[in-house]
Parts: C-alpha cells; sequence; structure tokens
C-alpha cells in the first residue's frame, strides 16, 4: 500500500497544499488553539530552540497531548535532532501516545539521508500515515540536500534552517550571503519532486520587511514560508497565493494551448514550459487544471 493511502486510511493530514506554517514553543500549550485560529495551513509545536533545556520534559507532554486532542488543521511537532538524547526522548514520547502520531514531524539539523530514513522507519515505516520534513542547517547538512529530500517517501519537504547555517558558514544571516544556500536547497527538492519551505522571518514589527523576504523566497522557487508569530500569517499567505489576475492569466494560457504545440498568446509564444508554468499556479491556488 502506498503512503498515501495509509494516510487516507488512518487519518492523517498532508501539508502538500501548505502556504505558511506557524510555530507554536512547545512549553506555551495554552498557545495552540490561538495559533489554529491565526488562520494558518498547519501548525507546529516546537520541542527544540523555542524551548529551554529545563522545559524540555514539560513541552514533551504538551505536544503529546495536543497531538492527541481533536485538530482542525494538520498538526506536527518539531522534534529535537535525532543525534541528541532529547531528540530520542521525543520520539519515544510520540511513540508511546496513546491516540497516534502527528500528521507531520519536522525533523531540524539532517546531515544525512540515513537520519531522516530512521526518523521515518522509528515512526512506523509504510505504516506511518504521517510526513516529514528534514531541516537543512549546516554545511553537511546542504551538502548532502538532494540524498536526504530522496531518502524516503514520508519526506514532503526540504525546510531552509537559515540562522544555524549562517552560524555554521560564519555567515551573515541576511539574503544575499544566504542566497547560494537558498537555491541549492530548491534545487535539491525539485531534484526529488518535493516542497522547500524557507525559514521564519524573524522581524516581528515590519510587514515591509515580511513581505520582501516572502516575495524574494516566492520568486526563487521555494512552496511555502514558516511563521513564528500569528500576525505574520496573513503575510506569508498572500505572497506564496497567486493574485486573482495571475490565475485568471493561468487559465488563459491553457485553454489558449488546449491544441498542443507552440501557440501565440498576446502577442508572445506559449511552449510546453510555460503551460507547465500556468498549471502550476492553478494548483496553488486551489483550482483544477
Amino acid at each position: 500500500m502506498s503512503i498515501e493511502k495509509h494516510r487516507d486510511a488512518n487519518g492523517g493530514r498532508s501539508i502538500d497544499p501548505a502556504r505558511v506554517i506557524l510555530f507554536v514553543p512547545g512549553d506555551r500549550p495554552d498557545r495552540i488553539a490561538r495559533a489554529q485560529a491565526a488562520g494558518a495551513d498547519a501548525v507546529v509545536i516546537d520541542l527544540e530552540d523555542s524551548v529551554a533545556p529545563a522545559n524540555k520534559p514539560a513541552a514533551r507532554e504538551a505536544a503529546v497531548r495536543a497531538v492527541e486532542s481533536a485538530q482542525v488543521l494538520p498538526i506536527g511537532v518539531r522534534v529535537n535532532a535525532l543525534t541528541t538524547p532529547d531528540g530520542i526522548r521525543d520520539l519515544a514520547a510520540l511513540l508511546d501516545g496513546p491516540a497516534g502520531s502527528p500528521d507531520f514531524v519536522v525533523l531540524p539539523k539532517v546531515e544525512s539521508a540515513a537520519e531522516a530514513r530512521l526518523c521515518a522507519q522509528v515512526l512506523g515505516g509504510r505504516d506511518w500515515p504521517g510526513e516529514l520534513v528534514c531541516g537543512i542547517e549546516s554545511g553537511a547538512g546542504l551538502e548532502h540536500a538532494a540524498e536526504i529530500a530522496a531518502a524516503d517517501p514520508h519526506v514532503v519537504a526540504l525546510g531552509f534552517g537559515g540562522a544555524d547555517l549562517a552560524a555554521a558558514l560564519d555567515a551573515e544571516p541576511t539574503w544575499e550571503p544566504m542566497l547560494p544556500a537558498r537555491a541549492r536547497l530548491i534545487w535539491a527538492a525539485s531534484a526529488a519532486g518535493i516542497r522547500a519551505l524557507d525559514m521564519p522571518c524573524f522581524d516581528l514589527d515590519s510587514a515591509t520587511v515580511l513581505a520582501e523576504e516572502c516575495r524574494r523566497a516566492r520568486a526563487l522557487g521555494f512552496t511555502g514560508k514558516f511563521a513564528i508569530h500569528p500576525k505574520q500569517v496573513d503575510g506569508v499567505r498572500q505572497a506564496f497565493t497567486p493574485t486573482a489576475r495571475q490565475v485568471a492569466d493561468a487559465h488563459a494560457v491553457l485553454r489558449a494551448a488546449e491544441g498542443g504545440g507552440v501557440v501565440r498568446f498576446r502577442g508572445s509564444m506559449v511552449d510546453a514550459a510555460q503551460v507547465r508554468r500556468a498549471r502550476l499556479v492553478v494548483e496553488r491556488a486551489g483550482g483544477g487544471a
């Protein structure tokens, strides 16, 4: 049975169409309901960077309770790195939860395909209906990003961990210095046929900074972006959702190309590559081609 059929049979919800995925600190369970009401496409309970070491046991318990409760949106958990004791404890807690696993797991600081395969296998292998997002946050992770992206059918996205990666590279965590790394991650995700999710915007006060960062990420090929505050959700969604004009133009291109081959449309030549792009626009907008 395919991973998709397992997901359907066991009630797992895919993050495939997600444009904005909102993080919630695991030691602040009171924020989970607020996060779901913010309009994000999915919510991630974070057990890693946003939780102090002393608070990790309580955060782990809260995450398990949240996964067990009925949720409207896909709900995931960012565990600690698989190479740490806390990461092992996180996976054990998810396995021991009486009501099943999260819809998806964000595995941070992945540096090899073996880590992704091991995580998926521990969570249930082919019987696990969930999905795996692998965070690329080091030079080694970036070097092996293509292998990680293709490691297992459960891997549905690569996440760009720009802050940790910049520190590892001794680079400035701004757009231009990190552009080659972003591009390499997108190439790896595209080669494996999976999604690429950009890092959160850490400026919580400027809608302009958020909009520009989202615009650049979308233009580069990212399919969605993480957010760290509910007020970022609308801006991210807007940036990663085609406008009504773009959707109308895409439908017009598809209609013009129905006969196949290269056609003239609005003064330009439309070939197969432009038709594929038009189909992607329609898919991102949630409509059928």
